[in-house]
């Protein structure tokens, strides 16, 4: 799949395409100094957020780009969370990345609070209105499983959750569980939402790896790593010296992006349904 160059979000959006390849300049301070270790290549992907006809296209061109750089370099994938919810097939994105397995990529999955929520609703079925109101009724229906109404009472609640238990594969539940709160490599630490300024990066607690927002986003001074995470929305990257951003909201805008680095080059791809792009 050829990897093309976007002169900006809206023409990317639009599928304007281009079919050279060009480094993309992300740096500032911090970030232009980061590099991951010799013989390194990471892919950071965004939150999938049910669109797993984006996620196969985005392993597609993943795939082919690791298979390119060479059997010398140690590929790795790292989700950032959020693999649920909102978007139309949930279960079909578990299915794809609980049964991952690629030759020469190995493969990093974080949790998202989107999958921290989903599993407190499989135990204790009076968090549904919450979970509800944040997607998961579209992660219910991909289950084949029928939502009660809107204000049912809690033995229809109860019913319905005992019917989502009995859907979901032990093989997903699983994969659930076993997801890592974060991970650091080289100069950059991955988490879904971000984590607590002023709190060093071992003392982190994963409520805030999965929910923390504003007093991350607000935060202009450095961190220990530049941080890498998704959980946070907008129809581009955001990028500063300290931090890259790669949730661009693929449930509701179509777009699904990945920050690819390698050495010092940092390269933000955008995905959707016309193909990918390097974002500019």
């Amino acid at each position: 799949m050829r990897l093309s160059r976007g002169r900006s979000a809206r023409h990317a959006l639009t599928g304007v395409f281009w079919t050279d390849l060009k480094m993309i300049s992300l740096a500032r301070k911090r970030l232009h100094d980061a590099a991951v270790p010799p013989n390194t290549l990471i892919y950071a992907v965004g939150d999938i957020h049910g669109r797993l006809d984006l996620l196969d296209r985005l392993l597609a061109w993943v795939v082919e780009d690791a298979r390119a750089a060479g059997p010398e370099v140690n590929a790795q994938i790292i989700f950032l969370g959020d693999y649920v919810d909102r978007g139309p097939d949930s279960m079909g994105v578990l299915e794809r990345l609980s049964s991952l397995c690629v030759e020469g990529l190995s493969v990093t999955t974080l949790k998202g609070n989107h999958e921290q929520m989903m599993l407190e609703i499989l135990d204790s079925p009076e968090k549904w209105p919450g979970w509800a109101r944040a997607g998961g009724l579209a992660t219910v229906v991909s289950y084949g499983v029928r939502p009660p109404p809107a204000n049912s009472p809690p033995e229809a609640v109860a019913e319905m959750v005992e019917a989502l238990r009995a859907a979901v594969p032990q093989k997903h539940r699983d994969f659930l569980d076993a997801l890592q709160p974060a991970l650091e490599v080289g100069d950059f630490f991955f988490a879904h939402a971000g984590v607590r300024p002023g709190l060093p990066l071992r003392d982190q607690v994963e409520q805030d790896l999965l929910w923390i927002r504003e007093g991350f986003l607000n935060h202009k001074g450095p961190f220990e790593r530049v941080i890498v995470h998704g959980h946070s929305t907008d129809t581009t990257p955001m990028v500063d010296d300290y931090r890259i951003g790669v949730d661009t909201g693929a449930y509701a805008t179509g777009v699904l992006t990945c920050v690819r680095i390698h050495g010092r080059r940092k390269e933000l791809i955008g995905v959707n349904l016309g193909g990918v792009w390097l974002w500019s």
